[in-house]
């Protein structure tokens, strides 16, 4: 039975006929190497399938090249092109990410934020609304991605939530809808939606519309059974209600369900129209109006601004808001 022991920086050495001092500055890609012996400790690496520990990397003065990224929850689908836009903005300059969901070792009451520390990361992106408590240490760069920051230092790049509820309004009453509900639960993001929705019907029935709003806010996190739960207490309570703005695309998925439950059609009996457009909203099966949060460019920007912090830790923190756009479908028709 073969030795199945992995190799070290030791083991890569001895095979490449150079020292581990070496070895460290072909990891850290140092110019100073000559190409003959980057050649031999790369064939070495490959011959011996070595793995760098990028923990002893860190501890031994290197740089890690690792970005930690936290997301709210694995279960909601914006995080997909929020994390390719990141890779694009950070692969580049050959940084990894590493991914944790916030919520999903809370049992065990592990925190992501902490196991990223203890990895030396050169750098957080915090995707959704982080905690006012997260212990950050000052020294270590930080980025808000798709939400607002309640951190010291930390930059935010995020979607313009309340343009994007004014948008979702204006589209539904430019279809002939009079009476709207809203959708939503316990979130900052749902609640600026929320806010800028209430806005886009108030700018109507200033321009002589008689459109009125209904919200039904839940005290639970938006997700498909938020829509489900909350969309058959606004249509219990308001069976005229022709158009439904969800807070994001899967509550959406539980209005339509609700809808379907009570013998409704969609669009036909009531539009619904969700929030992220995330890539089952884009699904033929689906086809869900969406307002479109360009979450690709909130992870590009943010990977850049990370970038820029990490250059130069000492920057004032800046908000960027990046304008949502209308991807409209099939579950939206006129009234």
């Amino acid at each position: 039975m073969g030795n199945t022991k992995p190799a070290t920086i030791y083991d890569v050495a001895a095979r490449a006929g150079v020292s581990k001092s070496l070895v460290s500055l072909v990891l850290q890609r140092s110019p100073r190497v000559s190409e003959q012996r980057r050649a031999a400790v790369l064939a070495a690496i490959q011959e011996l399938d070595y793995r760098p520990s990028t923990a002893a990397v860190s501890l031994a003065g290197t740089r890690s090249r690792t970005i930690g990224v936290v997301l709210d929850d694995f279960r909601n689908q914006w995080f997909v092109d929020l994390l390719t836009g990141l890779r694009e903005s950070l692969q580049d300059q050959g940084h990894r990410l590493v991914v944790a969901d916030r919520f999903l070792n809370t049992g065990l009451d592990v925190s992501p934020v902490e196991g990223f520390l203890s990895m030396r990361v050169e750098g957080l992106v915090i995707a959704g609304e982080p905690d006012s408590d997260m212990a950050i240490p000052a020294s270590t760069p930080v980025v808000v991605a798709g939400g607002r920051a309640l951190l010291p230092r930390a930059d935010t790049v995020a979607n313009d939530d309340l343009a994007g509820g004014r948008m979702a309004a204006e589209h539904l009453v430019g279809l002939g809808h009079v009476r709207l509900g809203f959708v939503g639960g316990r979130s900052a993001a749902s609640d600026a939606r929320l806010e800028g929705w209430r806005a886009g019907i108030a700018d109507a029935a200033r321009d002589g519309s008689d459109v009125t709003g209904t919200a039904v806010v839940l005290a639970a996190d938006v997700t498909e059974e938020t829509g489900v739960t909350g969309t058959n207490r606004l249509l219990d309570e308001h069976p005229d209600v022709t158009a439904v703005f969800a807070a994001n695309d899967v509550t959406a998925l539980g209005a339509m369900s609700a809808i379907a439950d009570r013998g409704l059609r969609v669009p036909e009996d009531v539009s619904v129209i969700g929030y992220d457009d995330t890539p089952i909203a884009a699904t033929r099966y689906v086809g869900l109006t969406s307002i479109d949060d360009r979450s690709i460019d909130i992870g590009r920007g943010a990977g850049a601004r990370l970038l820029e912090r990490i250059a130069d830790p000492g920057l004032t923190a800046t908000e960027v808001l990046v304008e949502p756009r209308l991807v409209a479908r099939r579950t939206t028709a006129r009234r």
